[in-house]
């Protein structure tokens, strides 16, 4: 129903209703009346609709009843640390789960190291014993101090999603940095893998000026900072069409970090649950499904227990379409232009 449409159903009821009121009862509601008038011709800022019950067919490759994309996120050497200037060490999304440490913490500052040290070569021999394409959201500063991880991920063929200059809240920063750090992340991308970042996502949340700075600098196909939906989706940012690909906190071994996870059972429990569902789906509502992994959580033996036992699984299933980010947005670029 439009805001006319409503507006003129209530109409009628608000005449008779404000004839059976004393003055002051009559002001309040013509002020009523007024007040919601406005707020529904005033366009909200959010989208609560999006493809509503009948989502586009996205007509993955081959007819694939789910495109499954994996991503590694390629943090470590990029947190706030002592040795880069700043007055504390991260620790968060590591086995302390967060300590309240005055002064540097050497523990934590380990557990980092521990990903780019060991995490990342255990997450990519799984993948590439299986021959399998993996998406690296990657810190432009970590790649640099680690060029045996930049060399690998070139070498494999995977496609780097820009997660930031440094693993940093973006939303504290103000329009000048944020534009400023965009720029020095696509400049380092050239020069560790050897080509500049398509797509983008920050540390859990964009600020209100990423997309805007994104699309002003005119290189990226797309970003994944949202959560919203499991297909991707245009937006217009000042007049220009702008491709989404959301991202999830669902599928993610975050969740060890936060205690949600405990085993490796756990882990697997979860992504093949949500797996399951949507390659039933897939038969009438194709969707997309993305996977988290972090190389200091899902490094450790124990977990990659629970993603090699998902790969081999997943493998066992026709019709699923495991591809890079880049593939998915390419795709629907050309399958689902954006309509004005």
């Amino acid at each position: 129903m439009l805001v006319g449409d409503v507006c003129a159903f209530m109409a009628p009821l608000g005449i008779a209703l404000e004839k059976s009121l004393p003055t002051r009862g009559r002001e309040g509601l013509r002020h009523t009346h007024d007040t919601m008038e406005q707020a529904m011709a005033t366009p909200y800022l959010r989208d609560m609709i999006g493809y509503g019950p009948n989502p586009p067919n996205p007509q993955w490759p081959n007819g694939a009843r789910l495109a499954l994309n994996f991503v590694l996120n390629y943090e470590e050497g990029s947190e706030a640390s002592f040795a880069d200037g700043d007055d504390y060490s991260e620790s968060t999304l590591t086995e302390s789960g967060g300590q309240d440490i005055q002064g540097r913490d050497l523990a934590a500052e380990s557990m980092y190291e521990y990903g780019s040290r060991v995490g990342f070569w255990r997450i990519i021999q799984l993948f590439q014993a299986r021959h399998l394409p993996l998406t690296i959201f990657g810190c432009a500063l970590a790649l640099e101090r680690n060029p045996l991880a930049a060399q690998a991920i070139v070498q494999a063929g995977y496609d780097v999603c820009c997660h930031g200059w440094r693993w940093e809240k973006h939303y504290d920063l103000n329009a000048t940095e944020e534009r400023e750090h965009i720029h020095k992340a696509i400049a380092s991308l050239q020069q560790t893998v050897g080509a500049r970042p398509l797509g983008w996502y920050c540390r859990y949340g964009p600020s209100v000026n990423t997309r805007r700075l994104l699309v002003e600098e005119g290189g990226f196909l797309y970003d994944s900072d949202a959560y919203n939906d499991e297909l991707p989706y245009w937006v217009v940012v000042n007049d220009r069409p702008h491709l989404v690909v959301p991202y999830t906190l669902g599928v993610n071994d975050s969740k060890f970090g936060r205690g949600v996870f405990a085993t490796a059972e756990d882990f697997l429990t979860y992504a093949r649950d949500g797996f399951d569902l949507l390659y039933r789906e897939g038969v009438s509502q194709p969707k997309m499904m993305s996977v988290g992994l972090h190389m200091r959580l899902t490094g450790h033996p124990s977990r990659a227990a629970g993603l090699e036992r998902f790969l081999d699984y997943v493998m066992t299933h026709k019709d699923v379409w495991i591809c890079k980010r880049e593939e998915i947005a390419r795709h629907w670029m050309a399958n689902h232009p954006y309509v004005s």
